[in-house]
């Protein structure tokens, strides 16, 4: 499959989803009344909770490829665990476990701790990869800035080769009555060596079926290595929060180019320890890694 192929594939997918909105729901939002939003639907996920103004649905990680806004309040603190498997030709499998904590910090912004372990089949046991430190920053209060534009920063300090630096353009937002979406521009760069650069963008859209509960969607990524090297991902996702405090997301993506891995899936459980200044912790209602 050419690479204009499987970009035109990637936007029609995320295009047919979105085209079940109707015209009226998408030009004429929900009204507002005091600081809580309304919808027509009378979602609780949907309504302002956070110390931003954001709704409860953005407040964990509704996609793995996608990040939003700020998940955590100032003092609140959550876990992480993540599983991702990809699938290749010649029955090459890799894995990579992911463990991360995030930390909630006053004026919006988010610091974020990762620790990853990879194993390749072709390539002996499991060994370190890289350490992590992510700070992002929300440039103004949810809503206040249309599609909440986030600044993202990532330092990777890895086992071998050089370090990378990731820099990201955060987007998210809602159109009402269980529809939400998220996109990111991003670029990875090697800090020595062949100093490489990465450009890539993803983005998801989801549904949520039970409000609080459970939400289904689309998400992807194509990403750029050297000009030449075309990577894109799609498939479904799946958000599952047990109780109030964790979420559970499953997510299977096909490969829509020769160089992207057959498959890729992700299994991600998130833990709240609330605690926020708040006073409650957020209250998960969708999903979501990357990213």
């Amino acid at each position: 499959m050419s690479n204009h192929s499987a970009l035109a594939l990637t936007g029609a997918a995320f295009i047919s989803v979105a085209g079940t909105l109707t015209a009226q729901e998408i030009l004429n939002p929900p009204p507002v009344v005091g600081e809580v939003t309304v919808s027509g639907a009378g979602l609780a996920e949907e309504v302002p909770d956070g110390a931003f103004g954001e709704p409860s649905w953005v407040r964990q990680r509704r996609f793995s490829l996608t990040r939003i806004y700020v998940q955590k309040d100032p003092g609140e603190i959550g876990v992480e665990q993540w599983w991702r498997t990809r699938f290749y030709d010649g029955g090459r499998v890799t894995q990579r476990l992911q463990t991360e904590v995030e930390i909630g910090l006053p004026y919006r912004m988010q610091l974020d701790l990762y620790e990853k372990i990879i194993h390749d089949n072709e390539g002996g046991g499991w060994k370190q990869d890289e350490v992590s430190v992510e700070l992002r920053y929300a440039f103004a209060d949810w809503d206040e800035i249309p599609a909440n534009p986030a600044l993202y920063l990532e330092y990777a300090f890895a086992h071998d080769g050089p370090d990378i630096l990731e820099t990201k353009l955060l987007f998210g937002g809602d159109f009402r009555r269980g529809w939400h979406w998220g996109a990111n521009v991003i670029l990875e760069h090697e800090l020595w060596d062949e100093q490489t650069n990465e450009y890539a963008i993803a983005g998801g859209i989801s549904k949520s079926l039970i409000d609080s509960k459970l939400s289904f969607g689309v998400e992807g990524k194509a990403g750029w290595v050297r000009g030449d090297t075309t990577e894109v991902t799609l498939g479904p996702s799946l958000q599952w929060l047990p109780t109030e405090n964790t979420h559970l997301d499953a997510v299977v993506l096909g490969g829509l180019t020769n160089s992207a891995p057959n498959a890729e899936c992700w299994l991600i459980f998130g833990f709240d320890f609330g605690g926020g200044a708040r006073g409650g912790g957020y209250k998960p209602t969708n999903l979501g890694g990357g990213n």
